[in-house]
């Protein structure tokens, strides 16, 4: 599987890289904040909408702590997508969020 920390995704961003985020928390969680750009796509909800998503795009997957994101990850890389785990997830945040 491969990761990315929390402070690696951040500096990512702080670099000003294209990055495709995928927030697959649950709607309450969002609403405490989101990586600013990211997508929102519950982890209940990700199968039924990978016809959004574009298997010639990277995504980093991200979630509370690191558990659900690791199933997504493992969800989309068995169809095909290019996937990396924030390890740590939203608890471990620090950078900017809306």
């Amino acid at each position: 599987m491969k990761k990315l920390s929390t402070s690696e995704v951040k500096m990512l961003l702080n670099e000003g890289k294209s990055v495709n985020i995928i927030d697959v928390r649950e709607v309450e969680e969002v609403k405490e904040g989101m990586i600013p750009g990211a997508i929102h796509i519950p982890l209940g909800l990700l199968e039924f909408r990978l016809h959004e998503l574009d298997k010639e795009k990277d995504y980093i997957i991200v979630c509370r702590s690191g558990g659900r994101s690791a199933r997504a990850y493992e969800l989309l890389e068995s169809r095909g997508y290019t996937v990396t785990n924030m390890t740590g997830g939203m608890l471990d945040w620090n950078g900017e969020t809306k």
